[in-house]
């Protein structure tokens, strides 16, 4: 049988207030309820869809990526993929052992050692103890935990937890792997060799959902996404698609509300708000202008801000690039930014710099973007470098006597 995984209509409906599970908690309720105001009995009793007509395919060789922001449904259609809970309406199919890490410790029995919970997870997917035994030395190799893996997980750290979770779903065998933001909890060496096995599974033909905040490794990883908004699909397509859809629409459109005599109405990216570092960027600014007489000390600014460190990492202006200060009607810029930075979170923001008085005397909006990985590089500037061997020479050459060597190490 073919591995896959089918979702069709799905909705998943949850009730606002308060669950009730006794009798004691429950007839005190219903007779608030039932003398209460019509009105209030309305508010409680009001029906929340945590997920609203979704449907995909995922078939053997796809990896779907899911994104979107908080509360937009992701991990109730985890649950639902996993049956942990089940489709108010739909229809969810599956074929074939599902290996998934939803939580940290999914399934772990807190009580139990590493090993036994190794164990005890393959008897969950329907592995025989023979496989698991077959698989156990190269699970808790690629877990790192096997200085504690005759220890209770109980005193394991998250990290720990997720590297053996993780671990276990991914080398059981599972036709079908479902994975979480939970990878995030994973040191950086642990999180590249999971994406590693992870990929390695897809080219098997084992088809895999992923949810994870960290865009670039949608990109780099699946073959396709979906982007959720309220429960509901907002966009499908490509992953770099869904992610410049996602960066695109949460900030592109914000608008100055300081009243000026010149305004920016809007800052955006055409081509999608995500590039991947060392290349372009482009940005379109609209705005409009009644300003009376020259203001000759005024220019425009664009302005790149480094989110991790808050710091200016690019600064151009007006009298730099010869663009003139708009002082009537209706005006539009391009700009375009190579953008050789690390990889991160960025703010390019546009303003006005009074040059007299030294100051920023009109802020506009901010378009927020996602330079992802491209290049792999130390420092803080992306220079796009090339190194080419014509001849390889010999290991142990000795320096000119001209180069004085300042990099050593003891």
């Amino acid at each position: 049988m073919t591995p896959s995984l089918v979702f069709e209509g799905v909705w998943k409906r949850f009730r606002r207030g308060r669950g009730h599970d006794s009798l004691r908690d429950l007839i005190p309720s219903v007779m608030r309820r039932a003398i209460g105001r019509p009105a209030a009995r309305r508010a409680n009793d009001q029906d929340f869809w945590a997920v609203r007509d979704l449907s995909f395919e995922v078939v053997p060789g796809e990896v779907l990526g899911i994104i979107g922001g908080n509360g937009a449904g992701k991990s109730t259609t985890l649950k639902i993929l996993n049956r942990i809970m089940e489709p108010t309406i739909g229809d969810v199919r599956t074929s074939g052992k599902i290996g998934a890490l939803i939580e940290v410790s999914a399934g772990f029995h807190q009580d139990l050692t590493g090993r036994q919970n190794v164990f005890l997870q393959g008897a969950i997917m329907g592995m025989r103890k023979a496989e698991v035994q077959r698989k156990f030395d190269e699970i808790v190799e690629f877990s790192g935990v096997g200085e504690f893996i005759d220890t209770p997980v109980k005193r394991y750290s998250s990290g720990m937890n997720a590297r053996l979770g993780f671990s276990i779903a991914a080398h059981l065998e599972p036709d079908i792997l479902i994975i979480d933001e939970v990878l995030a909890v994973g040191d950086a060496s642990f999180q590249q060799k999971a994406f590693g096995r992870i990929k390695e599974m897809a080219t098997a033909g084992a088809p895999v959902v992923l949810v994870s905040h960290q865009l670039d490794r949608i990109v780099d990883l699946c073959t396709k996404a979906i982007l959720l908004e309220k429960g509901a699909v907002r966009s499908t397509g490509t992953p770099l698609h869904c992610v410049n859809e996602y960066l695109h629409g949460a900030i592109g459109q914000a608008q100055s509300s300081e009243p000026t005599e010149i305004r920016f109405d809007r800052i955006f990216a055409p081509n999608g708000a995500a590039v991947r570092s060392g290349e372009d960027l482009t940005v379109m600014i609209e705005g409009v202008a009644n300003a009376a007489g020259p203001r000759d000390s005024w220019t425009p600014v664009i302005r790149v801000t480094d989110l991790r460190t808050g710091a200016t990492a690019h600064a151009v202006t007006g009298f730099q690039r010869d663009v003139p200060l708009p002082t009537e009607g209706e005006f539009k810029y391009r700009v375009t930014l190579q953008m050789n930075v690390v990889p991160g979170a960025y703010d390019v923001d546009v303003l006005i710099w009074d040059g007299a008085a030294h100051a920023h005397i009109i802020h506009g909006p901010a378009v927020r973007v996602e330079v992802m990985d491209r290049m792999p590089f130390y420092g803080t500037t992306q220079m796009n470098s090339r190194w080419d061997v014509i001849s390889a020479g010999t290991s142990n050459a000795v320096p000119p006597q001209d180069v004085v060597v300042r990099w050593q190490t003891a």
